[in-house]
């Protein structure tokens, strides 16, 4: 099987999702004759007077940031959801709509302008580790919010507006799409096998050792077998959890070992700040029984090839499915030699 997926075209299932992805290993060879741009100079100050997101700075809805040594949380000025929104629903044959409430919030994740996940200490990155708890627990409390998005868009090419380290939270009244599939497929296997989805891939996985490219005590980073992106990582705990607020003082701290772990050698790929998309995928906030969900935190890099040749989702992707070129296997190759 493995020669077979590391030289001819084939799908791989992912099971969080039930969807297919296609996989072209032998086009990795064809030459590249693509857009191609000058790297950006990342270096920043350690603060910058005109940073919304720097301590002691005025914001842009003219509120001033605290003078933070660490994490710092505040309300988004520009949220995308609103927590006062009237409830309401349009039901006209095939027009549907239906009103969503919600809380947004930016989570600062070190008072230094110049730094990044990548480059903060383990202790650094465990109180950013400790606020995602503390958030989760106390915006899924709410009878408002039923789940609680935690991410972080990483560089301008993933559409970040400010360089200053920091993520966002998003908590709404709804399941967003892409966590109705994981809530569906991970609930059906449990339903059949008593055992998390994850649970039994994990152990798949390390007894493959193909695609795992780090490991502590209490996580895993392994490259997906079915990643669509050509470095996307996750980060999966050992123990079965079904959201984050359930990791003990040892496994948070852990969990901000296997981040810094991964976000290093991200930035040792092609020496450059490596931008990506991560987010904590994770059950919901509201009653009933979460059993089956198996909390992971994903990491969507956009580089391809080096630090100016980008993947992107288009033609067959934006019709079709989701398409590689870089095998898993050999994704993990890479990254597990940056360690």
């Amino acid at each position: 099987m493995t020669n077979h997926i590391q030289d001819y075209s084939h799908k791989r299932l992912n099971i969080l999702t039930g969807e297919w992805v296609l996989v072209s290993p032998h086009r990795a060879k064809r030459p590249w004759q693509g857009q191609n741009e000058d790297v950006v100079d990342d270096n920043r100050p350690s603060h910058d007077p005109s940073c919304y997101l720097c301590s002691g700075n005025t914001r842009a809805n003219g509120e001033k940031n605290p003078d933070y040594e660490d994490v710092f949380v505040f309300t988004n000025d520009f949220a995308a959801l609103q927590k006062d929104s009237e409830v309401f629903s349009v039901n006209d044959g095939l027009f549907q709509a239906k009103s969503e409430q919600g809380i947004c919030k930016v989570i600062c994740f070190s008072p230094d302008h110049s730094k990044s996940l990548a480059n903060m200490s383990v202790n650094a990155i465990h109180k950013v580790v400790k606020t995602w708890q503390h958030e989760y627990k106390t915006l899924g409390a709410m009878d408002l919010i039923n789940y609680v998005q935690i991410f972080e868009n990483k560089g301008a090419i993933m559409g970040c507006s400010n360089p200053h380290p920091h993520g966002q939270i998003w908590s709404q009244s709804t399941l967003p799409n892409e966590v109705l599939k994981k809530d569906t497929q991970q609930l059906q296997y449990y339903k059949t096998h008593n055992a998390t989805l994850l649970s039994d891939y994990l152990k798949q996985e390390l007894e493959a050792g193909e695609r795992i490219i780090y490991q502590n005590d209490h996580f895993v980073v392994v490259v997906p077998f079915w990643a669509i992106w050509p470095f996307e990582t996750m980060i999966i705990p050992k123990q079965a959890q079904n959201n984050i607020s359930q990791m003990s003082e040892i496994e948070s701290e852990a969990f901000a070992d296997a981040i810094s772990v991964i976000t290093k050698a991200y930035d040792g790929l092609f020496n450059i700040s490596f931008p990506y998309s991560s987010g904590i995928h994770q059950a919901p906030t509201s009653a009933g029984d979460h059993s089956h969900w198996h909390w992971h935190m994903s990491f969507y890099p956009p580089l391809l090839r080096s630090a100016t040749v980008k993947k992107f989702m288009v033609g067959y992707e934006m019709f079709g499915s989701p398409q590689r070129d870089i095998t898993a296997e050999s994704t993990a190759k890479t990254l597990k030699s940056l360690l």
